[in-house]
């Protein structure tokens, strides 16, 4: 009844951040594992990384249910989002996702367009806080981008972890 009563409520299970991410080329990934280390260093109770192009979607569905926070990061894939991440954006959509804590990491070489289509599929989900910055990365992480991810760690954990 416990397990009930917390997933029709919607409410977290457990305090963590799940980065969820889907790379083209690999440089993504590195962001994605670079904010994860950033996280860790700053306190973050629990981090997990799951790779939407080669994990299990099952798996990583769940955890994004498991955790109060998120931190969603897509290459830019045709003027829209890499298929993986979209495919799991679809999936949270489909199984009521809300009440949690989304910051978000877009590449995109010539035209980075994946942030502004997440935020879009995220707008119709209840009680979606989603927290600035929105790093945006253009193929490589540089300094600039770096010292994004450490301003969205800190907007993610708020200081509550």
């Amino acid at each position: 009844m416990e397990k009930y009563n917390i997933w029709s409520q919607y409410i977290p299970e457990d305090e963590g951040v799940l980065i969820a991410y889907a790379s083209i080329h690999g440089n993504t990934a590195e962001a994605a594992e670079e904010l994860a280390e950033i996280l860790k260093k700053k306190g973050a109770k629990k981090v997990v990384i799951t790779d939407l192009a080669r994990d299990d979607m099952a798996e990583s569905i769940e955890d994004a249910f498991r955790y109060d926070k998120m931190i969603l990061a897509a290459s830019t894939y045709d003027a829209n989002i890499f298929p993986p991440m979209k495919e799991f954006l679809h999936h949270l959509k489909d199984k009521n996702y809300q009440n949690r804590k989304i910051g978000m990491i877009e590449n995109g070489t010539w035209a980075p367009m994946a942030g502004k289509c997440m935020k879009s599929m995220l707008e119709d989900m209840k009680e979606i806080t989603i927290c600035e910055p929105m790093v945006t990365i253009k193929s490589k992480l540089n300094e600039e981008s770096h010292k994004k991810l450490e301003e969205l760690a800190d907007a993610i954990l708020d200081g509550k972890e």
